[in-house]
């Protein structure tokens, strides 16, 4: 069995290198579960068969250690050096290969369960979403609110609540599912969406957006215009960049395109049944639904609700809209 473990422990160390290198695309969930199914059948191995085993040969020990002082004591010898507490103590130890894979299990499939089907951590890659989100925030995305879901297969088994406007949403990238992406919902399926001339209005009514102080980004080094808007029971704040056109350039070829218009002005688009339009609040700065389409139900992860942690601004950790 140690060949065996020795061979399932490198394989995985040899896609995690592969990922790390970019060698492979990787799957965290997929490598989750395999990781929570591999030792788990350790654990039950463990439990069933190999921790008998040794038990049984450390009670085989002790009887024939009791046989033996017997039989000395008969002879009139009772100091006897036979060790017999650490002589039990090996034959009950965990081999290295059990300790790598069966006591790792509680561990595995407690994370593997909170991060299925309670909150999953996120780490915020870009300024997309700036200044609700900046780069570096730790997140945690809600698992639930929208319907529990399988991991690995993505597959709802429980309704949960729809997507409302204004959610912050973290989704599996239509273009390419293996990457997660977070943006705010701003569409529901059935609704027009137009966003001209940096105006958003959905369904003919336009949003309500209030300037605020302008926004120093001290990544750039600039000042942008800042507003709050308001999104269905969400007050947001969002970003605008004045040197940046208001028409989308360069929009790929997507699913449903033919819902969307496209001009100098901007973008207007009706969202189909079952999908949802979604924008960064960087609004200028942003690959969103204005460029790569819709996000379809099967893709939604999560509801975005908390940082956690930000290791350069501690101040950032909070509950956000």
């Amino acid at each position: 069995m140690q060949f065996l473990t020795a061979a399932i422990l490198a394989a995985f160390a040899g896609y995690a290198g592969a990922w790390y290198l970019g060698v492979v695309e990787g799957n965290f969930a997929l490598i989750l579960f395999l990781a929570t199914l591999v030792t788990g059948l350790y654990w039950l191995a463990e439990r069933l068969y190999f921790l008998p085993q040794r038990r049984a040969a450390a009670a085989t020990l002790e009887a024939q250690v009791a046989q033996r002082r017997t039989e000395l004591a008969a002879q009139g010898i009772t100091q006897v050096d036979d060790d017999l507490p650490a002589a039990r103590e090996r034959l009950l130890m965990q081999p290295w290969w059990l300790d790598w894979t069966a006591g790792l299990f509680p561990v595995i499939a407690v994370v593997f369960l909170l991060r299925s089907f309670l909150f999953e951590p996120f780490k915020i890659p870009s300024g997309s979403m700036i200044p609700t989100l900046r780069v570096g925030d730790l997140i945690l995305v809600n698992k639930f609110t929208y319907g529990i879901r399988l991991p690995v297969l993505n597959t709802k088994i429980t309704e949960g609540h729809k997507p409302q406007r204004g959610d912050v949403m973290v989704f599996r990238y239509p273009p390419k599912p293996s990457l997660d992406y977070i943006k705010r919902v701003v569409g529901l399926p059935g609704d027009e969406v137009a966003y001209l001339n940096k105006r958003l209005t959905i369904n003919g009514q336009l949003v309500s957006k209030t300037a605020l102080p302008n926004f120093f980004d001290g990544d750039v080094m600039r000042y942008f215009k800042h507003y709050e808007e308001v999104l269905g029971d969400h007050r947001h704040k969002l970003l605008n960049d004045d040197d940046r056109p208001a028409f989308v350039s360069g929009a790929d070829d997507f699913p449903f395109k033919q819902n969307c218009r496209y001009s100098v002005e901007g973008v207007v688009c009706k969202v189909p049944e079952g999908h949802y339009f979604m924008m960064g609040d960087n609004r200028d700065n942003s690959l969103d639904s204005r460029y790569w389409g819709f996000v379809p139900d099967q893709n939604i992860v999560g509801k975005a609700f908390f940082v956690w942690m930000n290791f350069s601004d501690l101040k950032r950790i909070g509950s956000f809209e």
